[in-house]
């Protein structure tokens, strides 16, 4: 009898209890995910060395210097500075994610693009990663910024046999606001823009986005001494023009924006800063009858860029 139950026990077919596992197993898996997440492949484990690579590897600071890496988290965010071609290095993908139209298009972006690299990880690491953030199963590494010195935006002008046209923030710390600026600086010709190191907003996700690509032509340097880069451009024959409401002209009168010139802007709600001020060549006001106090820096800066332009023509 004992030896019938184990023969019994052999054979093949679902058995009692088992939760329709064959029936799960026959039903399809999805589309074959990419090399670089398949567990094992030799791609999948390159990608997952150069992700750890970059992680740890400390930035390399050149004439400019560079700002630090930074982590997009949650999908509609990952999936928008994908859209905008904010620069990356790494995707990370949770382990077991549910699948949705947002994932399926961040992944199809980074196919697309190229020569970002695919890591999947699991939930806790990724919490890790984001301090806790809701991450959403996605988290995406933008590397460093590479910025330019404030002297080589108007040496390149001077290079190209054209006067310089260079926008100063001081005081702003909005990046949406200075992805603005650098956007207005693309579009009217602009050769550069310029901010502190400290105290004042950087290059992140943020400000590439709002920059809607203008960040990949127009170069933004870093001032360790936003007076002393005014001072130095000055020596260099550039006019420093300082946007303050009490300005002694308007910006429509000032021909000094047909020829080199640096215009400083300040924050919204303070303006430029006692020293920054005291540098500036000129200070100039841009009338607004319908009553408004002030414009923010993204929108006072395209005004004047604006009229800078037009002289040039």
């Amino acid at each position: 009898m004992a030896a019938n139950n184990r023969r019994m026990s052999g054979k093949k077919g679902a058995q009692v209890g088992s939760g329709g596992q064959r029936r799960r197993g026959l039903e399809g898996k999805g589309p074959t995910p990419p090399a670089e997440m398949r567990k094992g492949h030799k791609k999948n484990r390159v990608a997952n060395a150069k992700a750890k690579q970059a992680v740890r590897r400390p930035a390399p600071r050149g004439r400019g210097g560079k700002g630090t890496s930074e982590m997009v988290v949650g999908r509609n965010p990952v999936v928008e500075a994908l859209r905008e071609g904010v620069p990356a290095t790494t995707l990370y993908v949770q382990q077991f994610i549910d699948n949705d139209e947002r994932v399926r298009e961040a992944l199809q972006l980074v196919a697309d693009r190229g020569g970002i690299h695919l890591m999947e990880a699991p939930r806790p690491e990724l919490d890790r990663m984001t301090n806790g953030l809701n991450h959403q199963g996605l988290v995406l590494q933008v590397p460093p910024y590479e910025y330019a010195h404030p002297e080589d935006l108007a040496a390149a002008a001077y290079d190209e046999g054209e006067d310089p046209l260079i926008v100063a923030l001081d005081g702003v710390t909005d990046p949406r606001n200075l992805g603005a600026v650098v956007r207005s600086a693309s579009a009217f010709g602009g050769h550069g823009v310029v901010v502190p190191e400290r105290r004042a907003a950087g290059m992140t996700a943020g400000a590439w986005k709002t920059s809607a690509g203008a960040a990949a032509r127009t170069p933004v340097a870093r001032a360790a001494n936003l007076t002393r880069a005014l001072e130095a451009y000055k020596k260099a024959g550039l006019v420093v023009v300082g946007l303050a409401a009490d300005g002694e002209a308007e910006v429509g009168d000032l021909e000094a924006l047909g020829g080199p010139v640096v215009i400083v802007v300040g924050s919204e709600g303070k303006g430029l800063s006692r020293l920054v001020g005291e540098t500036c060549d000129f200070r100039v006001r841009i009338p607004m009858p319908g009553g408004t106090e002030s414009l923010n820096a993204g929108v006072a800066a395209g005004v004047v860029l604006y009229e800078a332009s037009r002289r040039r023509a």
